[in-house]
């Protein structure tokens, strides 16, 4: 059985200045044990994607549709009880900035116990504090004796991070969100906390979803790539199609702006023209075309009709450009 399965999510944030528009009809399975990264730019909707599956974005302001089915049951109509059971034990999340995902007033011990005895209320005090030791050995915190009771701002930021793996970690969960969870660390911790998300992952067999932005960290750990942009799924495809073979001009425009081993010393980044859309004013058709350097090749059509997801190659793009054509996009523009 699919683990998860997302069918035409919808988000909508009420403001203002008018409905921002986050994701719009994003439909994803995740399988168990599977690592899928979901990248783009920032305001993408990778991030609202990501905590729609935990219910985190419900509010007076807030619109979601579709369907998110864990394990054959609808998150999206749950009771707060249920979805409460499912945070934490199902599903858990990494979050990008983990000083401000932990309690500053309560010592990483006892965080790690709360995050376990709300799943498993008859935990004794005792069996709590062994179990976040147990979890501060298995993230790799040295002196977890000595560190159980110290605070949060009295480890660095990768032991930080090292200790939001482990309250992610500490119920097991099917399946882990990480939510930029190397973006505020240096090169060396970077390579750290990815082997450390790969190492529990294979003891625990959770599935992954790694929320990034940053392609050599999609090239490091996953299987699958879903590609954002302005709310949508542009692009679909396995990590080694998607950076040898990209199927869509915006992931083209993403491989081209970012240095790789094989970019030759000389060679100038191409960075993506333009910014990102306004999500309250997105532009009318495809919402990449006033950026894409292939749109004037298809007489207007990029500017009045939507494209929707279709299978090119071993991939699914949402492009009006014809097959071969998408196959050949590394080529160049012309």
């Amino acid at each position: 059985m699919t683990l998860l399965s997302v069918r035409d999510l919808n988000v909508t944030f009420g403001t203002p200045e008018g409905d921002v528009r986050a994701v719009q009809g994003v439909s994803f399975d995740i399988e168990p044990g599977e690592t899928v990264a979901i990248v783009g730019e920032s305001g993408s909707g990778k991030s609202v994607t990501a905590n729609s599956l935990l219910r985190l974005n419900f509010g007076a302001d807030v619109r979601i549709s579709g369907e998110i089915l864990l394990e054959g049951r609808d998150v999206l109509t749950m009771t707060e009880d249920e979805v409460r059971s499912v945070r934490g034990s199902d599903m858990a999340m990494i979050f990008q900035d983990p000083l401000t995902a932990l309690n500053p007033f309560y010592t990483v011990g006892r965080q790690i116990g709360e995050a376990y005895a709300i799943h498993h209320p008859g935990a004794t005090k005792k069996e709590l504090r062994e179990i976040a030791l147990n979890s501060l050995e298995k993230v790799g915190i040295p002196e977890p004796l000595k560190r159980v009771d110290q605070y949060p701002h009295e480890f660095s930021g990768g032991m930080r991070q090292r200790i939001v793996i482990a309250m992610a970690l500490v119920n097991n969960p099917k399946i882990l969100i990480a939510d930029e969870p190397t973006t505020a660390l240096d090169v060396t911790v970077q390579a750290q906390i990815l082997e450390l998300i790969a190492e529990m992952q294979a003891q625990h067999g959770s599935a992954v979803i790694l929320i990034t932005h940053d392609l050599g960290v999609v090239a490091e750990i996953t299987e699958r790539v879903m590609v954002m942009y302005a709310g949508r799924v542009v692009e679909s495809a396995s990590v080694e199609n998607t950076f040898a073979v990209p199927t869509h001009p915006y992931t083209r425009g993403l491989l081209k702006s970012v240095k790789s081993l094989d970019t030759a010393r000389h060679e100038r980044l191409e960075p993506i023209p333009g910014t990102p859309p306004s999500l309250i004013k997105l532009p009318s058709g495809c919402p990449f075309h006033p950026r894409c350097a292939f749109a004037d090749s298809l007489g207007g059509r990029c500017s009045s009709e939507a494209p929707e997801l279709r299978i090119v190659g071993s991939s699914r793009s949402a492009c009006h450009l014809p097959d071969e054509r998408l196959l050949g996009l590394m080529g160049g523009a012309s």
